[in-house]
């Protein structure tokens, strides 16, 4: 019986302990600089959405965040080495939709996105939007899906390269109502557009921030936005599932932040509300929407559902028209 006290007296004390440790590493974290690692270079969408946030979750933390580019791969190198990295919350991953696509569409990836990662808070998107030369004829998404049925394998689509986001975007158009628009992969939106204005190439899917100057000037038509929510940045452009009657299509551009997989809870937590609040203020949201993007935000929980059911989509349409590489 005493052997039984002692043994319960010792497990009351160790979870005692466990428990004064996690608040006193809440109160303490962070004691030093965080640094968020981006898979994407400098004045990319990502690395301008990390920038604006981290200006207030500095002073919020009080600690300097460090924005560290390591592009290449689709985001998979970066994802990698965060991966690795110690749980401690001072190495932070800046995920984003190419991560869910990823998963899928790479064989050999040597992390598990779903596994290695913990999520803190979904910070925003950019959206998309379905554009065509006027000369393609085309007033809306239900002509241009009728044009592509009468024109099988003819009507191309430009984006900013395989497995990106605005290449996703066609493909599940194509899953969804079976067609085929013909993929045209360039090194980025910039290049793709240069194309679509000329009408070599007469319809893509490309971030708003992009194609709104041209949409506003004529020389290219808005027809949908592929996110499921419309853009601040065009409010009177309807979403796909508006203007197609898709109620499964979702296509966002997003980005999140993420740390090592077994990062205390409590530091998560933490920094979760942090970002939360930064997403609040005003002049965030007005530099945000500058730039094209809506505001997310929410709990790690509400963030693990969205990345599960992102990549299963993805998955699903990968699978189907057996893209995967």
């Amino acid at each position: 019986m005493g052997v039984l006290k002692q043994s319960s007296s010792a497990i009351c004390i160790a979870l005692a302990i466990t428990l004064a440790a996690g608040t006193v590493r809440a109160q303490d974290y962070p004691a030093r600089p965080i640094r968020i690692i981006s898979g994407f270079g400098p004045g990319s969408a990502g690395d301008m959405l990390a920038r604006i946030v981290s200006q207030k979750l500095g002073p919020t933390l009080g600690q300097q965040l460090i924005i560290e580019h390591k592009p290449g791969g689709g985001s998979n190198i970066a994802a990698d080495f965060v991966a690795r990295a110690p749980a401690d919350g001072y190495t932070l991953f800046l995920g984003a939709s190419a991560n869910t696509i990823n998963a899928t569409l790479s064989s050999n990836l040597s992390f598990d996105f779903t596994r290695d990662f913990a999520p803190i808070t979904l910070m925003g998107s950019v959206p998309n939007v379905l554009v065509v030369h006027p000369a393609l004829g085309v007033a809306n998404v239900q002509e241009l899906i009728a044009l592509a049925k009468s024109k099988p394998d003819e009507i191309l689509y430009a984006t900013s390269g395989v497995g990106s986001l605005s290449h996703m975007s066609g493909e599940l158009l194509n899953f969804l109502v079976g067609i085929k628009l013909v993929h045209v992969p360039y090194q980025g939106s910039a290049q793709a557009m240069t194309d679509v204005l000329a009408g070599r190439v007469m319809v893509a899917f490309a971030p708003v921030n992009i194609v709104w100057p041209h949409v506003e000037t004529g020389k290219l038509k808005a027809l949908a936005i592929t996110e499921n929510k419309r853009s601040s940045m065009a409010p009177d452009v309807p979403t796909m599932a508006e203007a197609s009657a898709l109620p499964r299509y979702d296509s966002a551009i997003w980005y999140g932040l993420l740390a090592p997989a077994g990062t205390p809870r409590d530091v998560i937590d933490k920094i979760s509300g942090a970002v939360n609040e930064a997403l609040k203020a005003d002049d965030t949201l007005s530099q945000m929407r500058k730039q094209g993007m809506d505001p997310s935000g929410g709990g790690p929980a509400a963030f693990a559902s969205y990345i599960e059911a992102d990549t299963k989509k993805w998955a699903e349409v990968i699978n189907a028209l057996d893209l995967k590489k």
